[in-house]
């Protein structure tokens, strides 16, 4: 048991309100979300793509199975921080690799998030409307 907790690579990643904690594995391929297979988890194709994008720029798809537990967020979100997760994953199995996925910008947590709603207010910036009488 103790090889393969050498062989397989956990990372966390971010976007928005989303955390995925990342495990991979030696393996052919498959990618695991939250216990079921990603097809079945995300219903878009862009965002099956998202997820898969470090691995192909590095070329090591289908030599990795991933497991992912995400939380919080939508699924572009969740796909967003898988993606950050495997990134981050990679670069914990072989160093040589940041480079190629900095370029591409999976390195960086996308911070963006809403706008917490203000007193007085409707929403964030949102005024009620005016009324002259």
């Amino acid at each position: 048991m103790n090889t393969l907790a050498q062989m397989q690579v956990m990372a966390t990643g971010r976007r928005k309100t989303s955390i995925a904690r990342v495990r991979l594995l030696p393996g052919d391929g498959q990618i695991t979300i939250n216990r079921r297979a990603m097809d079945d988890y995300f219903g878009l194709e862009t965002l099956k793509l998202i997820v898969k994008q470090p691995l192909l720029v590095v070329d090591l798809l289908g030599r990795y199975d991933i497991v992912a537990n995400v939380q919080g967020g939508g699924i572009s979100g969740q796909a967003g921080a898988i993606r950050h997760g495997i990134a981050r994953a990679l670069i914990k199995l072989d160093p040589d690799l940041r480079p190629s996925l900095k370029k591409e910008g999976f390195l960086t947590r996308d911070a963006r998030m809403k706008e917490r709603k203000k007193y007085g207010l409707k929403a964030a910036r949102r005024a009620p409307q005016f009324s002259k009488r």
